[in-house]
């Protein structure tokens, strides 16, 4: 009697546990406005590079610049997705096509637009700057994906040239 009275008081407890658990998944899929993302990456960069203000001020500005660029593609980016998917599921070759053809030049206007950020960014930095950064990995704009600027999973992390 004693064992199943433990048993159903760990059940109960486990079963506790995993209620107050939250869900897999952001909790709010609202991406972050430009402004956040922005002051989060020169929060970053006056930490890791000991930035002085003026160069917080530029790199601000143009992270905003660039951000809020694409944050505008990223809208057509969410369109273009639920037209692909449309035409997968119908089968529409052709319209795979020009939605897969259209999806690629906006990545590609968003790789451009972080490209020149970083290329910005790194002419207004000192030689020591510009080392340790390079040190740390780059500035990891390039390749910031869905996440924008700075996001997670970058691939092709570098120092622009």
């Amino acid at each position: 009697m004693n064992r199943i009275l433990k048993a159903a008081s760990i059940g109960v407890l486990f079963t506790g546990l995993v209620f107050a658990q939250r869900s897999f998944g952001p909790l709010d899929s609202t991406p972050p406005d430009p402004a956040t993302i922005t002051a989060h990456e020169v929060s970053r960069l006056a930490t890791l590079l000991d930035l002085t203000t003026a160069q917080a001020t530029q790199i601000t500005s143009i992270l905003t610049s660039a951000q809020t660029s694409i944050v505008n593609i990223h809208t057509s980016l969410t369109t273009q997705q639920t037209a692909l998917t449309t035409a997968i599921k119908a089968n529409d070759t052709a319209t795979i096509d020009t939605v897969s053809a259209a999806m690629g030049i906006n990545q590609g206007k968003i790789l451009d637009l972080n490209s020149k950020a970083e290329a910005a960014i790194w002419a207004l930095l000192t030689t020591a700057q510009q080392t340790k950064l390079t040190t740390l990995g780059g500035l990891g704009l390039i390749g910031g994906g869905p996440a924008g600027i700075g996001g997670p999973g970058r691939p092709g992390r570098g120092p622009a040239h």
